[in-house]
């Protein structure tokens, strides 16, 4: 999985496509993402003796990774990613202008 926390990414499948985001955690064991702004759920929160009246708090719920493209500093456009070392550094660049993430 090239995406790391923080990357700007743009929605290319799904009910949200066309949205973008930043991801705010990723699960590379089962190739998730969490992106905010994206795929918004409610949950129900039970009654407790701190919250007595119980509560529907709006979660972000994550999408899978193959979902998700991120978005080229240069042009604002999806862009898959691609790795070249540099000053012997492994780093990420984009593959449509090149540019290092």
């Amino acid at each position: 999985m090239n995406l790391l926390k923080g990357d700007k990414v743009i929605v290319i499948a799904g009910k949200d496509k066309g949205k973008t985001g930043t991801i705010q955690k990723v699960d590379p064991k089962s190739n998730r993402v969490v992106v905010e702004g994206v795929n918004l759920r409610k949950k129900h929160k039970k009654p407790t003796q701190n919250n007595p009246e119980g509560s529907i708090v709006e979660i972000y719920a994550p999408i899978d990774a193959s979902n998700v493209m991120i978005v080229d500093p240069k042009t604002k456009k999806p862009t898959r990613i691609g790795h070249k070392v540099v000053k012997g550094k492994k780093v990420r660049v984009t593959k449509a202008s090149g540019t290092e993430l």
